[in-house]
């Protein structure tokens, strides 16, 4: 019951954003509504979010640690990013043609001869000022734990754009992590079943870290490390924290 309750908030909020992006896109105004549906459907979904820090709102891109499908709705709902996405997301039936009204950057990651295109994508979207977010694990298979960053997308950002910073993100699930985690190889209906059968709400604490200036850090490889290890203490400093709290 708690699951069809909840996929039913989902949709009645489609249904309510929709027609409202729509007339914002006839009128020529950029639609807020994507990115308000979004945080709607992390909100039916269970999750109440604290924000810590500002968000750059125009030229950043945000770097973040990536646990669950749900990080796309909490990320895009606190600060209004596009995010880039492997390719076949976009034939995806409704999926993928909801990942295009948040203008999702597609990049083909399974081409290796690929990475300057996907650089190239990537560093297009960021010329036009939109915010866009990448998670630079590039997989959800380490659960709580932070995986090293893959330097190959943040070739975009070199040589450095005038104005374009990165921004680090923390998204901290708390207590919740383990059970909101994808799971090994979880099948996608399956883990999405799980997290919206789940008894309760979870506070989900956003921190919008310092930004960086790409020009100052070097290259991607040092900038992708900086911006791991700047993740991974704000994790930390939450869980020291949250213990604090419960003594």
């Amino acid at each position: 019951m708690r699951l069809i309750l909840r996929i039913a908030s989902v949709v009645a909020g489609l249904l309510v954003c929709l027609p409202l992006h729509y007339l914002w896109k006839l009128s020529g105004r950029r639609s807020p509504w994507p990115p308000r549906f979004l945080r709607w459907v992390g909100w039916s979904a269970g999750m109440r979010t604290r924000i810590v820090g500002t968000p750059l709102r125009s030229h950043v891109l945000f770097v973040s640690n990536h646990l669950s499908w749900l990080d796309i709705m909490l990320l895009a709902g606190a600060s209004g990013t596009a995010f880039v996405s492997k390719d076949d997301v976009a034939r995806w039936p409704v999926i993928g043609w909801l990942a295009g009204l948040n203008n999702t950057v597609f990049i083909a990651r399974t081409q290796r001869n690929a990475v300057r295109g996907q650089a190239d994508a990537l560093r297009s979207a960021l010329q036009t000022g939109q915010p866009v977010a990448l998670f630079p694990e590039g997989t959800t298979d380490g659960g709580v734990c932070v995986l090293p960053f893959r330097a190959s997308l943040l070739a975009s950002l070199f040589p450095p754009l005038t104005g374009v910073r990165v921004q680090p993100v923390a998204l901290d699930y708390g207590a919740a992590a383990h059970d909101i985690a994808w799971i090994g190889e979880e099948p996608a209906a399956a883990n999405a079943r799980r997290v919206l059968s789940r008894a309760g709400t979870a506070s989900v604490t956003i921190r919008f870290l310092e930004p960086i200036d790409p020009a100052a850090v070097g290259d991607r490889k040092a900038l992708a490390e900086q911006c791991r290890r700047e993740i991974v203490e704000a994790l930390q400093a939450g869980a020291s924290a949250e213990r604090a709290d419960r003594l």
